[in-house]
């Protein structure tokens, strides 16, 4: 008798403890019923019937992603990798269109991302792949969307995440890049070397500009003290012709006593011999006597009359 009382207990624990089963949080059961579907449990501690009842499966309804990558060929002839990332859910409210209308749900996503990517990428150019790679996500959404709702399941994104072009034609893309660079650089520095030219040209000209205003302000100076020199020498009975040769000669003697001041100087001035000085000063005199004798005859020549 004990040993059948043990056997009954033990068999309505395993009978009890068969009745309860749990779901997780964000969870749904499937409860079937020989066989036949019956219910649908959501998240806690849930009865059953033993051997009658029976937990079909377990879907999760958390968002959930699916990584789809893709060989295709663009409309210039590059053959690219695509890598989509497909974010989707079952929608709580169609747990058993998703439970019993698809065995392999990941393989229907790839097979619509892949026919979406396929139908578009091959209409566009390789740059454009890069710049339009939110349309081909957006094309891509709308038709899962539209595909998999009567399955029970929402897409809530997608996203292209990698674009891998052949290795041949990437190392390509680069060498134009670089080029592309150092193109706008070399333009930089021509620009660059251009101003330094133009703004060197200006300052050398401000620069003659000023030598050459320092030369006649030089100039305009010593024409007054030669002339003021002149007026000195008149006061006391020297004429304009003496005293300029006299000037001359003075300013001759001057530099000769200059350059001998120098020991290592290279400047010759000529004429240079001991003779020199008279013989300017003859010259000179001899010069503004033939000027002044020419300057007379044009005074006294008379104009030719008109016809």
């Amino acid at each position: 008798m004990p040993t059948i009382a043990i056997i009954i207990i033990v068999i309505i624990g395993l009978i009890l403890f068969a009745s309860f089963y749990t779901v997780k949080q964000q969870t749904a059961a499937i409860l079937e019923r020989f066989g036949k579907f019956n219910t649908i449990s959501s998240s806690g501690l849930r009865l059953k019937i033993p051997i009658i009842d029976k937990v079909a499966g377990r879907l999760s309804l958390k968002i959930q992603q699916l990584d789809v990558i893709i060989e295709t060929k663009t409309l210039d002839d590059v053959f690219v990798k695509l890598k989509v990332s497909v974010q989707y859910k079952v929608i709580s409210e169609k747990v058993y269109d998703a439970f019993y209308k698809l065995d392999y749900p990941h393989d229907q996503i790839t097979s619509y991302v892949f026919d979406v990517v396929r139908a578009e990428v091959p209409k566009m150019k390789l740059d454009d792949v890069f710049v339009k790679k939110n349309d081909i996500a957006i094309a891509v959404k709308t038709e899962l969307n539209d595909a998999m709702v009567d399955y029970g399941f929402d897409i809530i994104r997608t996203l292209v995440t990698d674009i891998d072009p052949d290795p041949q034609v990437k190392i390509a893309m680069n060498r134009i890049n670089a080029s592309e660079r150092e193109k706008i650089a070399a333009q930089f520095e021509g620009d660059a070397q251009r101003i330094l030219i133009v703004e060197r040209a200006k300052a050398e000209a401000e620069s003659k500009r000023l030598q050459g205003q320092g030369i006649a302000d030089q100039r305009r100076e010593i024409a007054r003290g030669l002339e003021e020199s002149v007026e000195v020498l008149n006061k006391v009975g020297i004429n304009s012709q003496e005293a300029s040769a006299l000037i001359v000669v003075t300013q001759h003697y001057d530099t000769l006593q200059s350059i001998g001041q120098h020991t290592n100087s290279n400047l010759i001035l000529l004429p240079n011999t001991p003779q020199a000085g008279s013989t300017m000063l003859n010259d000179m005199v001899a010069s503004f006597t033939a000027s002044n004798q020419i300057g007379e005859a044009m005074k006294n020549q008379k104009p030719k009359k008109k016809d």
